[in-house]
């Protein structure tokens, strides 16, 4: 055990920043946007696949004129603007957390802000957490299938084989997750370049030949289409939503590539590209309303055909890797916020941090994304589950925003409202809008966030009484340091490394030890890692050192939220009373612990199980810690929850 999850969730004191992209140079910095391109927009990037398709074809019930084309164009181009634009690239990553940012970064900074345990924002936190994960699920099944499916515009025989060939190219995704992405990654900022230059490109050629289009960037078009088409234009928000999924992207990955980075890469490149090829995808179906049904493929003479399928091919398995990647962060992130169990956590790249695998994710992951493209089938059926997850996540972001800035910038509360209103009432439109598509598949994304939250709520709540219950019937340290110093027990040389969850008691194992083995070693360091709301933690202050007496000291451990916890690392690279440790000289005692529920019933009991089945997904303490194999001691206990 290490930190509790109250302890968690209310750092200690604020801690130095990580590796920052401060000032990078000219070079550097345009490296970091080619990277951005790649990770953080691939994405949003693939939405024209599909975005447009699935807004015309509501608008398109009882036909479609040149207006209506031009209204959801309108539509489409100002989510862009008002949503990623203005509250992403121009307000939220401004929000970062020394550095870092998403959903449970901005978590962390409000629980900071409101100064202590808040219920209201935990649930906000873990809900935001679940609706991602969402998210996750669906993208990599909606983005690859809507690609192969151009296919089927070479030639219909193509046709039975979109679902083969999109489950090959899954699997074949999740199963290179273990090796890592250092090497390919560096070739998905060029691809997905080509990518945005190769749908600019496509969207001029198309405008060029019924200009007239542009005027869909007069924002009257979408207010008027709204005005007139009632309930239509209801069900057309929810698939113009679809042109703003990925959004969450560019502020959970602000600690990878920066803020400057992002913000150059998304107005000089991803915005011109994304609205170039929408107004070319409306110039087409204005021009000839017999290519609704796929108009972006359509946009391309026949011989461009097979290459577009190919790059977009391509560019949809970049955009699942770079989901694919932020699941396995924002699991890291949980796990160390104490919302997750410790799932097994391996580093791919020695250079970069961020590069991490988490196989029990994965496999996850990958099961949900084949069961959802066997189960729906098409990209246009999965669209109608793609959006509750996206705007649910938006509206617990905007929500967090808020209380941050009432209660950690002290900002009256009707200023911000002023200020969060109309974005709010934007994504709250789209998020009814998209719960209308619940009977249509949308149930998909509501009920894994809500089997997440009750995951998360339980390992929460279960490691809560698990840490009262333990401390209730513990020895406090420092009197049974004090009987151990008149005690005639053995000793034997070398040192102690008990790690504990409560460094103000004697920890179990110790007791066990003592009790079975009736041996007390000559120095017993009490270890407490802690998870502080900070991403990274700096060297000089990863580890305190305060001595009980002469045989016990209290060593703590800090790490930050975006860190895997290296205990020996540290221990082995301090000065404990001015000397190192030595390895063949240290032994490690942890407490392995077989849980059971407690004399509940109903819903507590319920949690009471979750929490017990959870704790077998947990990684070996030996593994998660970094904790020298063959010098490591486990003490079983049996305790109920």
């Amino acid at each position: 055990m290490t930190d509790t999850p109250s302890s968690r969730l209310n750092s200690p004191e604020p801690v130095d920043d990580g590796p920052s992209h401060g000032s990078p140079g000219h070079e550097g910095f345009l490296k970091l946007a080619l990277g951005s391109v790649g990770v953080v927009y691939g994405d949003i990037g693939t939405s024209p696949l599909y975005a447009m398709r699935e807004a015309l074809h509501h608008a398109a019930s009882d036909g479609l004129t040149n207006e209506e084309v031009l209204g959801v164009l309108s539509l489409l181009i100002w989510a862009l603007f008002l949503i990623v634009t203005v509250k992403y690239v121009m307000f939220l990553l401004r929000l970062d957390n020394r550095g870092e940012g998403g959903v449970l970064a901005l978590f962390s900074l409000a629980m900071r802000a409101v100064g202590r345990r808040s219920i209201p924002v935990f649930i906000l936190g873990i809900m935001g957490a679940a609706l991602f994960f969402g998210d996750a699920m669906i993208t990599p099944a909606v983005s690859v299938l809507s690609a192969v499916e151009g296919l089927e515009l070479i030639t219909p025989s193509f046709t039975p084989f979109v679902l083969p060939i999109t489950i090959v190219i899954l699997v074949c995704v999740f199963m290179v997750q273990k090796h890592g992405t250092a090497r390919i990654g560096a070739w998905f900022g060029p691809i997905t370049l080509v990518w945005f230059v190769t749908m600019g490109a496509a969207g001029i050629w198309q405008i060029s030949g019924n200009p007239h289009v542009l005027t869909a960037l007069n924002p009257h078009h979408a207010v008027f289409f709204l005005a007139d088409h009632g309930f239509t234009a209801f069900l057309v928000l929810g698939a113009v939503f679809l042109a703003v999924t990925g959004a969450e992207a560019l502020y959970a990955d602000l600690g990878h590539f920066g803020r400057g980075p992002i913000r150059f890469a998304w107005f000089w490149l991803v915005l011109p590209a994304l609205v170039l090829n929408y107004l070319g995808q409306g110039a087409l179906v204005i021009s000839r309303p017999e290519t609704l049904s796929n108009p972006f493929f359509l946009m391309v003479p026949e011989w461009g055909l097979i290459p577009l399928v190919l790059l977009a091919t391509v560019a949809t398995v970049i955009a699942c890797q770079a989901v694919i990647s932020g699941a396995f962060s924002m699991t890291r992130q949980a796990v160390q916020l104490g919302l997750l169990p410790r799932f097994e956590i391996r580093h791919t790249s020695e250079q970069q941090s961020g590069q991490i695998y988490v196989p029990a994710m994965n496999w996850l992951l990958l099961i949900a994304v084949i069961w959802l493209t066997l189960a729906f089938g098409s990209s246009s059926n999965l669209a109608s589950a793609y959006g509750i997850a996206v705007t649910g996540t938006m509206i617990v972001t905007t929500a967090l925003a808020v209380v941050l800035a009432v209660k950690g910038w002290r900002k009256p509360l009707w200023v911000v409202l002023v200020i969060a209103a109309p974005v709010a009432v934007i994504e709250l439109s789209f998020l009814t809008s998209n719960l209308l598509k619940i009977l249509d598949g949308g149930y998909v994304p509501v009920l894994a966030a809500l089997a997440l939250m009750l995951v998360m709520w339980s390992w929460w709540r279960g490691s809560q009484l698990s840490f009262e219950r333990q401390h209730r019937m513990a020895v406090p340290l420092e009197s049974f340091a004090h009987s151990m110093s008149h005690s005639s027990v053995h000793i034997a040389d070398g040192v102690a490394v008990f790690l504990t969850s409560d460094p103000t008691t004697a920890p179990p194992a110790l007791l066990h030890n003592l009790k079975h083995n009736k041996v007390l070693h000559r120095r017993n360091l009490v270890t407490t890692v802690l998870v502080a709301e900070e991403p990274r933690v700096s060297e000089q202050d990863r580890l305190s050192y305060e001595n009980v007496d002469d045989r016990f000291a209290l060593i703590t451990l800090r790490f930050g939220f975006m860190e895997t916890p290296d205990v020996s690392r540290a221990l082995f690279r301090s000065r404990i009373d001015g000397v190192k440790l030595e390895v063949m000289r240290t032994s490690f005692f942890l407490g392995r612990r077989r849980y059971v529920p407690g004399a509940r019933i109903g819903m507590p009991l319920l949690l009471d199980r979750i929490y017990i089945l959870l704790n077998g997904f947990s990684a070996d303490p030996t593994v998660f810690y970094h904790l020298p194999r063959d010098r490591v001691v486990e003490i079983g206990a049996r305790i109920s929850v």
